[in-house]
């Protein structure tokens, strides 16, 4: 069996301009894993999962899935290859049903035989199947953009704050439902500003600050690192 990591990142470096938003990022994620990834506002998360699924191309280092590097491929590409994701702010096909959107997922990768059924069930969407996309409530919307990401067959899924505008009950039944997929061996990267959220469904986190990686352990170790405190309050 070999030892290489699902995914890697190394020394990997994004700039807008003159402006670099990621220095020498480098961490591995392994199947089945969910790691969260922390930071104050501007300190490099999305931009990462961004150039880990393909928004965004890497001015350097590598990112490899299983050994192969695939830093240059184009997003859609990444997609069939098995990197997904979901949006702080879903962008679902609005007149279309949910069924439908899931089915254009699935049949984008190649899926088409995917069982559409088990995903609404799995994201408690079986009752909206053939409502319209745009009538859905926050949380619906968020479940179906991970539905959609789960009809094309991920190996990896890219979590941009899931939790964000969710109430605690809301909250508690995604928790259980990306630690059911953690188990069926789906490695995981979650954004996330809300740490008790986190804490709940990973024991390991890496802490970004101006582009650059801070800290990568649990989140208590976090906690007591001066240099990550420093980062949060500003200095």
């Amino acid at each position: 069996m070999s030892s290489e990591p699902l995914l890697r990142l190394d020394a990997v470096g994004k700039r807008f301009g003159g402006l670099t938003v990621l220095d020498k990022v480098s961490f591995t994620v392994a199947a089945g894993e969910i790691v969260g990834l922390v930071g104050p506002n501007g300190s490099g998360k999305t931009t990462t999962i961004n150039v880990i699924s393909g928004v965004h191309r890497a001015d350097a280092g590598r990112i490899l899935l299983n050994g192969t590097p695939v830093q240059t491929r184009p997003g859609f590409r990444l997609a069939r290859m098995g990197i997904n994701r979901t949006f702080q702010v879903p962008k679902p096909f609005r007149s279309m049903t949910v069924r439908e959107n899931i089915e254009v997922s699935a049949h984008f990768c190649g899926h088409d035989q995917v069982d559409i059924a088990a995903i609404l069930a799995e994201t408690d969407l079986a009752a909206h199947a053939g409502q319209a996309a745009g009538s859905l409530t926050v949380n619906q919307q968020k479940m179906l953009d991970l539905a959609r990401a789960l009809a094309t067959g991920p190996q990896i899924l890219l979590i941009d704050e899931i939790g964000a505008g969710l109430n605690p009950q809301e909250l508690a039944v995604v928790a259980i439902l990306l630690q059911r997929l953690a188990a069926r061996g789906i490695a995981m990267i979650v954004v996330e500003h809300l740490l008790d959220f986190l804490n709940r469904i990973t024991e390991r986190v890496i802490v970004l600050g101006a582009g650059r990686m801070l800290f990568e352990g649990t989140l208590r170790a976090a906690s007591q690192d001066p240099e990550v405190v420093a980062a949060f309050i500003g200095g």
